[in-house]
């Protein structure tokens, strides 16, 4: 898939784990790991804001578009 999710990386900088990214976010932490996984078919803007927000970061942090 040419969309890579690059959260584990963004993650790691902000020193902060999956469980509370979770519950920042309010998503259920599987439905966290899917999309860390990239096996996500979509991801909701507000989700995506919310992530943002917690983070600190750019939509752009998290996703990269590679061929």
């Amino acid at each position: 898939m040419p969309i890579t999710i690059n959260l584990d990386k963004v993650l790691v900088d902000r020193e902060m784990k999956s469980k509370e990214l979770a519950e920042i976010v309010g998503i259920t932490e599987a439905n966290l790991s899917i999309l860390k996984s990239g096996k996500a078919k979509a991801v909701r803007f507000s989700t995506l804001e919310a992530i943002c927000k917690a983070l600190d970061c750019q939509p752009g942090d998290i996703l990269a578009y590679t061929e």
